[in-house]
């Protein structure tokens, strides 16, 4: 099986290869065709990520995808980096990491905006202890804004998740796409069928709505974007109680459970799957 994923996987290199003739960052973006060819692996692969068993081992592989849609502006892009960096360097997060089996999971954070505009911002990462911990959170500080319009495509953040994940050069117990935006889909293929394609194929996601603009996404997030077991919604009232809620959701994430506290206070009730 492995073998047969080879051929898709190189022409995939090149179709992105051909991109970076075209954009300033090589080799971070899917173009529409290289988007099409990632359809026709996720229906040849069983699952997302089937790493060989030499493959280092994680607890987890986590996608955070983050928004960089026209409604962010740059003040509330910021905060986002802001509040996924404090929470990799909060000391409740690193003790989670280092609890599991593995005493480790394997992060990757990407932008997104429309169907096919998405990029890597900081590449697959093991974290196993404080040091790593914070590195990944420098590394998140320091990375610039690439995306900064084209709409709304949940649908396409998660299929270039799943991509992301068939990349893994690590072996997980549990494969996660952590959601985090400020709208609903509005562009590409309904949220809820590229959720149902990658639940089906063992992969989790999680949301974190933010609420400034539509009071009501946190019940769209429950609907149509998160999926597989224990699959919850923790929703920030606004970008200032954005910190707070990555904290929440990382933790719950990373020890497999849904959070024990209600997520009342960073501005929504919690919903479970």
């Amino acid at each position: 099986m492995l073998r047969l994923w080879r051929v898709p996987l190189t022409r995939l290199a090149r179709a992105r290869r051909s991109q970076a003739d075209l954009s300033p960052h090589a080799g971070r973006g899917y173009a529409p065709h290289a988007l099409a060819l990632l359809f026709a692996i996720f229906l040849a692969a069983p699952t997302a990520a089937q790493q060989p068993p030499t493959a280092p081992a994680v607890d987890l592989a986590l996608v955070l995808a983050v928004d960089a849609s026209g409604s962010v502006d740059q003040a509330r892009f910021e905060l986002q980096k802001q509040g996924y960096a404090a929470a990799f360097r909060h000391p409740r997060v690193i003790a989670a990491i280092t609890s599991g089996p593995a005493q480790s999971i394997a992060v990757i954070m990407m932008q997104w905006t429309g169907p096919a505009l998405q990029v890597t911002a900081v590449r697959w990462t093991r974290i196993s202890d404080a040091a790593s911990a914070n590195a990944f959170a420098d590394a998140i500080a320091a990375a610039p804004r690439q995306l900064f319009g084209g709409g709304t495509s949940i649908s396409g953040a998660i299929d270039t998740a799943m991509a992301l994940l068939f990349e893994s050069p690590y072996r997980a117990g549990r494969s996660v796409i952590d959601i985090s935006g400020d709208g609903a889909n509005n562009r590409g293929r309904p949220a809820n069928v590229a959720r149902d394609e990658a639940v089906a194929k063992g992969v989790g996601i999680n949301g974190l709505p933010i609420l400034s603009l539509e009071p009501d996404l946190d019940r769209y997030y429950e609907q149509n974007v998160i999926g597989g077991p224990g699959a919850f919604v923790i929703a920030a009232t606004g970008y200032e109680t954005f910190a707070d809620a990555i904290l929440k959701k990382l933790i719950a994430e990373i020890a497999g459970v849904a959070p024990a506290v209600p997520a009342r206070a960073v501005g929504a009730e919690p919903y479970f799957n």
